[in-house]
C-alpha cells in the first residue's frame, strides 16, 4: 500500500466522523479503511465522545477494546443509528463489493440492522462497473466442493460462463470466518446485472451470504488528493 492510498484512507475516515453523534449506537466495520476510522474515533471516545458500538469482527472488536471503545450486543442495541465500513469496491449506485476481510457476514447483519450506512475508501475502489475484484461468497464448510460447483452453475445460466471460483486459503489452510465458515472468492469480471447477480447467490444452497451490498449503503465517501467527495443514494 502506498503512503498516499494510507492518507486518502484516513481523510475519508475523518470525514466519516462528522456523522458521528454523542449518544449514537454505531456498527463499525472491519477491514485497513474501517481500522483507520477506529484510530480517528478512539481518541474521541478517550476525551468524553459516548458512544456504544457494535463490532462486525473479532479483529475490530479487539482493537476497539484496545482504544476503550466500548461495545455491545447487536441483538439488545438494534436498530443501530449508524455503521461506518470501508468496501472493496464501489459504483455510483453505491452497490458494493465487500469481504476482502472474511467478515461479509457479519458486515451485512450489522448494516442492515442500521438506519444508515456510511462506506468510506479511498478513489481506487470507486468503479464504473462492479466486478474487477473477485466476489467473496461466504459458505457452509460441509460439502462445500458440491456448493462451489452449484456456484458455477449459476453463474453460468447468468451468462457467466468463464467464472473461477477459488476457496481461499492462507497457508495452505481454507480461511475459517469468525462463524465457522468458509469463503471462495469468485472473479465474476464485470458484473452486467447486480441486482439479478445478488438475487441468484443468494438461492444456492450451502450459500451463507455474499459480498455484494446492494441497496444498504447511504452514503459514500471518497477520497482524492484534497477532497473527499460525498455521494449519497438517491431516494
Amino acid at each position: 500500500m502506498t503512503s498516499l492510498q494510507d492518507s486518502l484512507k484516513r481523510a475519508a475516515a475523518a470525514k466519516a466522523l462528522e456523522f458521528v453523534r454523542p449518544g449514537m449506537k454505531l456498527g463499525l466495520g472491519t477491514g485497513s479503511t474501517a481500522e483507520a476510522f477506529l484510530e480517528l474515533l478512539g481518541p474521541r471516545v478517550q476525551s468524553g465522545l459516548k458512544i456504544v458500538c457494535v463490532p462486525t469482527s473479532e479483529r475490530t472488536a479487539q482493537k476497539a477494546r484496545v482504544l476503550g471503545i466500548a461495545l455491545g450486543d447487536l441483538d439488545a442495541l438494534a436498530p443501530l443509528d449508524l455503521t461506518i465500513d470501508g468496501a472493496d469496491e464501489a459504483d455510483g449506485d453505491l452497490n458494493l463489493i465487500k469481504g476482502a476481510g472474511a467478515a461479509l457476514l457479519r458486515e451485512k447483519i450489522v448494516a442492515a440492522s442500521s438506519r444508515e450506512m456510511v462506506v468510506i475508501a479511498d478513489e481506487s475502489k470507486l468503479v464504473r462497473q462492479l466486478g474487477k475484484f473477485p466476489l467473496p461468497v461466504e459458505i457452509i464448510p460441509f460439502g462445500y466442493k458440491t456448493t462451489l460447483a452449484r456456484i458455477a452453475e449459476t453463474a453460468a445460466a447468468l451468462g457467466y460462463a468463464d467464472l473461477k471460483v477459488t476457496l481461499r486459503e492462507v497457508g495452505g489452510s481454507a480461511v475459517t470466518t469468525d462463524s465457522g465458515n468458509r469463503i471462495c472468492d469468485c472473479a465474476f469480471g464485470a458484473i452486467r446485472d447486480v441486482p439479478a447477480l445478488s438475487a441468484a447467490l443468494s438461492a444456492v444452497t450451502g450459500v451463507v451470504e455474499h459480498g455484494l451490498f446492494v441497496g444498504v449503503a447511504t452514503t459514500l465517501l471518497i477520497a482524492h488528493p484534497g477532497e473527499v467527495e460525498v455521494i449519497r443514494r438517491s431516494r
